[in-house]
């Protein structure tokens, strides 16, 4: 009896490859990390796309509950500090006593805790009794729902920051960083309070993606104070290599930061114009017609 030879089917629309069929889309994703043109196989996902969707909803599970390395950031957040004249990290926490409590009470990681608090006044105490201690901004860097962005993200992007705040025309009196252990976005608003900061700058782990579990946001507020809410914050979101990188997500703060300063205001009435073609942004040329 002859053999049945495989019938390969060729349209206009679709490859064929081995016993995937591709999608058309697939050339797309060069421009993206959406999960578009994954093709099939028969009729379901080809067996490597479905092994990677399985690993990265496990790197975002784990994105959620790993712990933050708190030695690791303090020295990073250290040497920073060293650099730029300020003191040590101040290493707090939130009144969620642990990862669970965190997840299931948001509230709880808003507020700081008793010890936090205390160890804030002291500092600032320490500060008074030599000078009068007002800053102009104050950094709060926080774990939130993603360590690893976190981890990997915050160190250089603030020394891209601190970079760009030094050449820049406005003068910052900067507050000693403050690390927080199982925090959400309004901690920042004690924080920044206790430490009698202008505004405060707070560096957060976004909930991870699929495509993205290691997201870094930033939350700016002008006059931080407890009880504030979102409408009182400019965002900043996908501080990452693979996103917004580090020296244009600076180039933002800043110019959010210049604008807060003028204004005395972050929120919904301060608007982010660094990507508008307004007057401050256009190069000027020459027309090369014209002898200089």
């Amino acid at each position: 009896m002859k053999a049945i030879e495989p019938i390969n089917i060729k349209t206009s629309d679709h490859k064929s490859n081995g016993n995937v069929v591709e999608n058309p889309w697939s050339d797309l994703r060069r421009f993206t990390d959406a999960r578009i043109g994954l093709g099939r196989a028969g009729i379901s996902l080809p067996t490597s796309e479905m092994l990677a969707f399985q690993l990265s909803h496990a790197q975002a599970r784990d994105a959620v509950n790993f712990p933050l390395d708190i030695d690791e950031m303090t020295k990073a957040l250290g040497a920073i500090n060293e650099l730029n004249g300020a003191d040590k990290p101040l290493n707090v926490q939130s009144e969620a006593v642990d990862r669970v409590t965190y997840l299931q009470r948001p509230d709880l990681g808003r507020k700081l805790n008793e010890a936090g608090r205390t160890a804030l006044l002291n500092t600032m105490q320490n500060k008074q009794s030599s000078t009068q201690a007002q800053y102009d901004l104050a950094i709060v860097v926080v774990d939130g729902l993603s360590s690893l962005a976190v981890q990997k993200n915050a160190a250089p992007f603030i020394s891209e920051l601190l970079s760009q705040l030094q050449g820049n025309s406005m003068a910052y009196k900067l507050a000693p960083i403050t690390l927080v252990e199982q925090g959400r976005v309004a901690i920042g608003d004690d924080i920044g309070e206790l430490l009698n900061a202008q505004v405060v700058m707070v560096l957060i782990g976004e909930r991870p993606g699929l495509s993205s579990p290691d997201s870094l946001g930033l939350y700016l507020t002008w006059a931080p104070k407890t009880g504030l809410n979102d409408a009182c914050r400019n965002c900043i979101s996908n501080i990452r290599p693979a996103g917004l990188s580090y020296f244009e997500a600076a180039r933002r703060a800043v110019y959010l930061l210049q604008e807060a300063k003028k204004l005395g205001l972050t929120g919904v009435n301060l608007k982010d114009r660094t990507q508008d073609d307004v007057i401050e942004h256009q190069v000027q040329t020459t027309n090369f017609l014209i002898a200089e």
